[in-house]
């Protein structure tokens, strides 16, 4: 599973198939994933001070296929955008990923695609769970860590870290009595040395674009009301 696949997981309800968050915050987790992912896999860099590119910017470091399609689409994207500033790149990156990782769990036979329409008119897709004992084993990992205080491995401090920024940890650990422990303990995780500075600042990058891009829906809807 990529982490943007386990991340979808979490991200949609088991029982109505509808994902806790909206966009454009989970588009934006999602392509986040995936630079984490590929940062991980050594096939790209944030680059610090001293790099042959400005710091803070895109660097590609290798662009051999990964064998993963979802993946390799974006690193074929990303190999054309050295120096860019990752949150830039945010957007085109989470370009149709959403359904892509869904249409791949239903077909592993994860999710289930329910299609149906909205008021009998308009076609909707729900993506319920079909088999859940993957999720259930990420969901423990996750509760061992932000519950019980235990180590997290890389990938699952990458979900926390994830989650924490789309500031939805409550809705996925649902049954915490002190949700607010629960938040301060995801904030201490996505803020801790858990991976490389680049792996965090890919975080930080997917941030920083999901807030740009409600600042700019704020103002386009400030702007056609007034």
């Amino acid at each position: 599973m990529l982490i943007a696949e386990d991340l979808a997981l979490l991200l949609y309800d088991d029982e109505s198939g509808k994902p806790v968050t909206g966009s454009p915050g989970l588009d934006y987790a999602l392509g986040g994933a995936v630079l984490i992912e590929l940062t991980l896999l050594g096939k790209v860099d944030i680059a610090e001070t001293g790099d042959t590119v400005k710091a803070g910017r895109l660097k590609v470091l290798d662009t051999t296929p990964t064998g993963d399609a979802v993946l390799d689409e974006r690193l074929t994207f990303l190999a054309g955008k050295p120096g860019a500033r990752p949150k830039d790149l945010m957007k085109k990156l989470s370009n149709n990923l959403r359904r892509q990782v869904l249409t791949r769990l239903a077909e592993r036979g994860v999710l289930e695609a329910d299609k149906g329409k909205v008021l009998g008119l308009f076609p909707v897709t729900r993506w319920p769970a079909k088999d859940a004992r993957h999720e259930a084993e990420v969901r423990a990992g996750l509760e061992n860590v932000l519950k019980l205080g235990t180590q997290p491995d890389e990938r699952t401090a990458a979900l926390i870290a994830l989650l924490s920024a789309l500031n939805v940890v409550p809705k996925v650990i649902t049954d915490a009595v002190d949700k607010k422990a629960l938040k301060k303990r995801a904030k201490e995780i996505a803020e801790s040395d858990w991976a490389a500075t680049a792996v965090r600042k890919a975080v930080q990058e997917m941030q920083a674009a999901v807030t740009a891009a409600i600042v700019v829906a704020s103002s386009a809807g400030a702007a056609g009301s007034s």
